[in-house]
């Protein structure tokens, strides 16, 4: 995984979860309390209700990016700039700033004129922006995205994804962002749903990952809660992606997220890493996830069916089956523990396979049994 710093912070793997807090100067924005077009209101609301609730990073953004709104030029974009640089000259407190915009134009603009970072709601759909970060060596957020100014976020299927943050690239300093919520009419809650369960795939860009699931639809439908009432489940799902793979987290809720993004970091799985022999550990626990690094590096992707491990208890099977399980186990490269009570088998998912593929005289609960074992991973 490789770290990015922004002005000198520190974001992925070898840092803690980092905090973006949320400022806009568009009176469009469907957050009224984030909202301020006058500069002195908006840094005492950065310094009071971001920074000192632990925000280390401050998106602004000069307009919604809600698809029922029409979309700013970037000369309009422009014409709001001025607020937001204001506001942040006033600031006392210690953040990296981020600007939200789609364009080049108004990032070059902002680089040039105090902020820190980029946060591309377009990922890359304006050709120049990689070029222009990189000329500031300058972080930028990459939102999975169609090759499309008007149309943020608009990706209709989780599969997808993946190849939306792959396209036109990424730059040394690119933070990676899923895109959940309701960017496109066609994506559903389950595709956001899915898209979460899938995370860890995303760690296959070898890119540091921001995830914006403050107050979502996808989870407040779990709980069947209103936007009011939705941050315990906000909080819950930030402990989650933390513990997955999250690396920045954007929210309304500073203080309240900043905890549970600790609780998420303090229970990940602990990895190997031995910078100087170039051994890293991947957090990978599915065929998909071990596929995506496999693309990475440009090694054959059919080796993502042996890189995961999955382990049944089995029950029920008479002494026969044992025997014969335990002999054809062993030939496919599985392991097999008779207990007292129980069995256990284990093997990555071409083991599994090549068990059930491999003898013919299972009987018929046996051969059942394999059945199940053996089914890919979706």
């Amino acid at each position: 995984m490789q770290n990015v710093t922004a002005a000198g912070l520190g974001i992925g793997d070898d840092h803690p979860p980092r905090i973006m807090g949320v400022l806009n100067v568009s009176e469009e924005s469907p957050y009224d309390p984030s909202v301020y077009d006058d500069p002195g209101e908006a840094a005492e609301y950065v310094d009071s209700e971001l920074v000192d609730e632990g925000a280390d990073i401050v998106d602004v953004g000069l307009e919604s990016a809600n698809k029922r709104f029409e979309v700013l030029s970037a000369e309009q974009e422009l014409d709001r700039l001025d607020t937001a640089i204001a506001a942040i000259e006033s600031v006392s407190g210690d953040a990296v700033f981020s600007i939200e915009t789609r364009y080049a134009e108004v990032a070059d603009e902002a680089l040039s004129r105090g902020f820190d970072m980029v946060n591309d709601i377009c990922g890359f759909a304006d050709p120049e922006m990689p070029a222009v970060c990189e000329a500031h060596d300058a972080a930028v957020v990459k939102m999975a995205s169609p090759p499309d100014l008007e149309r943020p976020g608009a990706i209709e299927r989780p599969d997808d994804i993946y190849d939306a943050l792959k396209r036109e690239g990424l730059t040394d300093k690119t933070i990676v962002d899923p895109a959940f919520g309701g960017w496109s009419e066609k994506k559903t809650l389950e595709d956001d749903r899915e898209t979460f369960r899938r995370l860890r795939e995303f760690r296959g860009l070898g890119r540091p990952i921001l995830v914006s699931i403050n107050r979502k639809n996808f989870l407040r439908d779990i709980a069947g809660r209103s936007t009011e009432e939705a941050l315990p489940v906000s909080l819950a799902a930030t402990a989650m992606a933390v513990e997955r793979g999250a690396h920045v987290v954007r929210t309304h809720d500073v203080a309240e997220t900043a905890d549970a993004a600790k609780i998420g970091a303090a229970f990940a799985r602990e990895r190997t890493l031995e910078e100087e022999l170039g051994v890293e550990e991947l957090d990978v626990t599915t065929t998909r996830e071990a596929a995506r690094h496999l693309d990475r590096i440009g090694a054959e992707g059919s080796l993502a069916e042996e890189a995961t491990v999955r382990a049944f208890e089995l029950t029920g099977l008479d002494e026969r089956d044992r025997q014969v399980l335990a002999s054809a186990a062993s030939d496919a490269g599985a392991a097999f523990a008779p207990g007292e009570s129980a069995s256990l088998l284990a093997g990555s998912p071409a083991a599994l396979a090549r068990l059930e593929s491999g003898f013919s005289d299972a009987s018929p609960r046996l051969d059942a049994v394999l059945d199940a074992v053996s089914e890919r991973e979706r």
